[in-house]
C-alpha cells in the first residue's frame, strides 16, 4: 500500500513520546508499505536522524522546517479564528502547499496523521482521501488538568486551550475515516457521540534494546525519566523531588534521586542538590535506568500512556506511579508495580522497595514480563495495518 504518513515533528532521536511512537510505526509498516513522509521541525535535524528514518521511507522522505516568524505569525492568525494555538503553531501555509504537491504526485491509497495539531492540514482533503487520525493523547484533558494548578494570570490562558483543544478534537474527527489512541482512558475523554469507535493502538517496547542491566552497582536510589521541559514530567519532577524525596530520606538518608532526560526547564534545573542530580540528555537514556535501584513516574497531570514506565519495567526495575498513569498503562496495583497518590504513599511504597531487595527483584520480575505480554510493536502496528486495509 501507497501510505503517506504526516507527522508534528521528526522522528528521530526517540527523546520524545510522539517521536518513539512514530519511529516504531513506521519502523514496522515499511516493512509492507511504500511510505511517504512528511514531517514538520522546528530545529535542526541532524545527520543521524535522518540516517535512521530515510531507508522507512522508499515513497520518499520530506522535512519542512518551521521558523520562529512563521510560528508566531500563525499562532497569533489561530487566536483570531478561534484555532487552537497548538494547532496554530505547527499550522503554516507553505507545509499545506507541499503536503497538497505530495497529495497529487504520491496518490497514496491511505494517509496517516499523527496527533490533532496535524489535522487542520487535511481538513481540506476530507472526503477525498482515505485518512486515519491518531489523536495518541488527549491534548484538552491535559491542558485542563494544567490549567488548575497553572498561577492565577495563566489559568484563564490555558483554560481558554484546553476549550479549545475539546472542540476541536470532537470537530476533527468527521475528516477521518478512522480514529487511533493510545489507551481506553483516553479515549473516554474525547467528547464526541462515536468516541467508541476509535480504536485503541497500544504502545509497545523494544526489549531488544531495553534489557535488564545486572553488572552495574546502582549509583541513585531513585531515577525519573522524561522529555523534561514537558510540563507534566517537570510537575513530577518537583512534586517527586521536594514532596516525596524528604521523606524518603528520613527512612534512608542516603537515597539520591536522578533526574534524566531532555532539555531540562529552569524549574527542573532548580531542583540540583546534594540528594538530586539533573543529568540533561543522555545519549544512552538505559544508563539512567541501569544506574538506579527503583523507577519513579510520580504523574499528577498529563494524558496518554508513560512510555519511560515501560521501559524501566522492560530494564526490571521496581517501578512506581500514580493511579494517572496506571490508569493507561493498566498493571494491577502490588503485583505488576507500585501504585500511590500522595507523597506519603509514594514516599512509604519506595521505602519498603528500598528496605526489602528481595521484594523488589520480585516486584521487577513481574513488571519485566507484564511488559513482555502486554506491549508489542509488531502487535500494536497490526492492528493499525488492519485498519489501513478497511
Amino acid at each position: 500500500m501507497k501510505l503517506l504518513v504526516l507527522l508534528s515533528r521528526f522522528p528521530y532521536p526517540l527523546d520524545k513520546g510522539d517521536k518513539l511512537r512514530a519511529f516504531h510505526q513506521l519502523r514496522h509498516l515499511a516493512r509492507h508499505h511504500e511510505i511517504c513522509l512528511l514531517a514538520l521541525t522546528d530545529e535542526p535535524v541532524t545527520d543521524e536522524s535522518y540516517a535512521a528514518v530515510r531507508p522507512l521511507c522508499r515513497g520518499g522522505l520530506h522535512v519542512h522546517a518551521l521558523g520562529k516568524p512563521s510560528i508566531a505569525l500563525n499562532m497569533a492568525r489561530a487566536l483570531v479564528k478561534g484555532l487552537p494555538a497548538q494547532v496554530g503553531y505547527f499550522y503554516d501555509a507553505a507545509a499545506q502547499r507541499r503536503l497538497d504537491a505530495l497529495l497529487r504526485e504520491f496518490r497514496p491509497e491511505h494517509v496517516y496523521c499523527q496527533l490533532i495539531r496535524m489535522a487542520e492540514y487535511l481538513r481540506p482533503h476530507a472526503g477525498k482521501f482515505a485518512m486515519t487520525l491518531d489523536y495518541m493523547d488527549v491534548f484538552s484533558a491535559g491542558m485542563a488538568r494544567r490549567a488548575t494548578q497553572a498561577p492565577g494570570w495563566q489559568r484563564p490562558v490555558i483554560s481558554l486551550e484546553a476549550r479549545r483543544l475539546l472542540a476541536y478534537e470532537a470537530a476533527a474527527f468527521e475528516w477521518f475515516r478512522h480514529h487511533t489512541i493510545i489507551s481506553d482512558q483516553d479515549r473516554q475523554l474525547i467528547q464526541h457521540p462515536r468516541r467508541q469507535q476509535i480504536h485503541v493502538v497500544l504502545n509497545g517496547i523494544d526489549t531488544d534494546f531495553f534489557q535488564p542491566d545486572d553488572a552495574r552497582t546502582p549509583d541513585y536510589a531513585l531515577v525519573f525519566c522524561g522529555n523534561m521541559s514537558y510540563h507534566p514530567n517537570v510537575d513530577a519532577a518537583e512534586f517527586l523531588a521536594l514532596e516525596i524525596l524528604p521523606l524518603v530520606r528520613q527512612q534512608h538518608p542516603g537515597a539520591r534521586l536522578l533526574i534524566a532526560g531532555t532539555t531540562p526547564a529552569p524549574r527542573v534545573l532548580a531542583l540540583a542538590s546534594e540528594a538530586v542530580v539533573i543529568s540533561g540528555w543522555l545519549p544512552d537514556i538505559r544508563d539512567a535506568y541501569a544506574s538506579a535501584r527503583v523507577f519513579v513516574a510520580p504523574m499528577r497531570v498529563g494524558t496518554g500512556l508513560q512510555n519511560k514506565l515501560l521501559e524501566a519495567m522492560a530494564m526490571r526495575l521496581p517501578c512506581l506511579t500514580t493511579p494517572l498513569a496506571n490508569n493507561a498503562l493498566r498493571g494491577v496495583p502490588g503485583q505488576d508495580l507500585l501504585v500511590g497518590k500522595s507523597a506519603p504513599e509514594l514516599a512509604a511504597g519506595i521505602s519498603q522497595l528500598l528496605a526489602e531487595p528481595e521484594a523488589a527483584a520480585a516486584l521487577a520480575a513481574r513488571g519485566l514480563e507484564f511488559v513482555r505480554q502486554h506491549y508489542n510493536w509488531a502487535a500494536a502496528t497490526g492492528k493499525l495495518e488492519a485498519l489501513f486495509g478497511e
